[in-house]
């Protein structure tokens, strides 16, 4: 009895450090810069490791790093010269901000997702007047407007010139990350609600609502750090803001933070999704198995951005993490090797021993020779029977095997020499540890 008490006792522990938020969020004054903060030793975050985190943003090239946990501040730093006040780019972190405009510009009845785009921009493709008629405002949201995503110089990706916007595939047949297709939507939003400009727009309907404040310049988002993270706690509380409903299109919400559609079931309307069978990254067709981020929770949804700008949303744990800076590793336009890395670190702040961390801490976990040539040796406790895989730098799986042995041989024949991430799941798909090894 004793023993089923403890045991008792550490899952609520767990519960509280790890799942569902536990106590109402917190919303700063929309005014001011007021904000409550939480101790991290409060949450039972180890410092140590904190300290790791903190530090492994820093050499990253990172400007800010703030973490809420419950819509309070337990992490905000700034590094070298950058501070509070200081105004960074979002870049396609910004994607996800006009998706929840156009939720907003729906819910007020001044367009529709079924609206054809040229029924507010007019010719702005260089498609058949036949072709541009199918393309939908759910198409651009959903990035399967069929337009060439590589076309061209002097085109680019980012080009949104109708002779940039060529006609390669029917809407909605072909999933491609097309930044230039999207942009328009601002002009759909201006166009729709009469407003002087998108910065207009945005401060009216939602940047005054929530104390957001920036503005769009060439097409991108520029705020301070903490505007973002009022962004994402406004998604964590479901498109309220302190207790005030904003976005109150709840069916739009839902359909804004699932998969979309089932060419890139990662990606909803403009928003990245962790925790699904398979991925798309930008600049590839190829089909990645696995999720966008494994080293992170699976109901994280994420608004990304070039040079890894990140807002990150993990409902399950109450937490949203901003990141500004530098590029910090090996990226595609939105989805980078960083994501893998930073929540490979801030996973490791949570102290609360689980189960899995138990039986870590009882036996170790081992990959060796390190690094490998033609073969790569896992050890782990034994009587565990646990799915072994392995990650290249952006995160796509290479190879998954179910073992039970205490030692299990990889054959790495087709494996490229680089970096990886080897992680030991347990039956539920929750990752025990992980070791990093470099193929030669």
């Amino acid at each position: 009895m004793k023993l089923f008490l403890l045991f008792a006792s550490a899952l609520l522990i767990i519960g509280l450090a790890h799942g569902q938020p536990t106590t109402p969020l917190y919303f700063p004054p929309t005014t001011g810069t007021a904000w409550a903060t939480t101790a991290p030793a409060s949450l039972g975050w180890c410092q140590p490791q904190l300290d790791s985190l903190i530090a492994f943003a820093g050499r990253k090239g990172s400007k800010s790093l703030l973490i809420l946990k419950d819509g309070r501040m337990v992490v905000e730093h700034y590094y070298g010269t950058y501070t509070a006040d200081s105004i960074h780019y979002w870049a396609s972190a910004g994607k996800s901000l006009t998706a929840t405009l156009v939720g907003l510009a729906q819910q007020d009845g001044i367009l529709s997702l079924s609206d054809s785009t040229s029924k507010y921009l007019g010719r702005w493709t260089s498609a058949t007047r036949a072709q541009q008629r199918q393309l939908r405002i759910r198409d651009q949201l959903t990035m399967t407007t069929g337009l060439d995503d590589t076309p061209p110089a002097p085109c680019d990706n980012e080009s949104t010139a109708p002779s940039c916007l060529l006609y390669l595939a029917p809407p909605a047949t072909r999933w491609a990350y097309h930044t230039g297709a999207y942009r328009t939507l601002q002009d759909v939003l201006v166009q729709a609600s009469g407003a002087a400009s998108i910065t207009q727009y945005t401060n009216q309907r939602l940047g005054n609502r929530i104390g957001m404040t920036g503005a769009w310049a060439n097409d991108v988002f520029f705020s301070r750090a903490r505007s973002m993270a009022r962004f994402g706690l406004f998604i964590l509380a479901r498109g309220s803001w302190n207790g005030a409903p904003v976005l109150t299109d709840a069916a739009y919400f839902q359909a804004m933070t699932t998969p979309s559609q089932a060419l890139n079931r990662s990606y909803g309307y403009l928003w990245w999704l962790n925790g699904q069978s398979s991925h798309l990254l930008p600049t590839s067709q190829f089909t990645f198995l696995g999720s966008v981020v494994p080293t992170a929770p699976a109901d994280m949804i994420a608004a990304l951005g070039k040079n890894d700008q990140k807002i990150y949303v993990v409902p399950s744990l109450g937490l949203v993490v901003v990141r500004q800076g530098r590029s910090a590793g090996a990226s595609r336009l939105a989805a980078s090797s960083f994501d893998n890395d930073l929540w490979s670190k801030i996973m490791a702040v949570f102290c609360v021993p689980t189960a899995a961390t138990a039986r870590n801490d009882a036996a170790e976990f081992a990959a060796f020779p390190n690094p490998a040539t033609e073969t790569l040796t896992l050890r782990q406790p034994a009587q565990t029977t646990a799915t072994v895989r392995l990650l290249e730098a952006l995160g796509r799986e290479v190879l998954r095997r179910q073992v039970a042995a205490p030692e299990t041989t990889l054959r790495l024949a087709t494996v490229l020499p680089g970096l990886y991430t080897v992680q030991w799941l347990d039956a539920a798909g929750r990752v025990l540890t992980t070791r990093k090894v470099a193929r030669q």
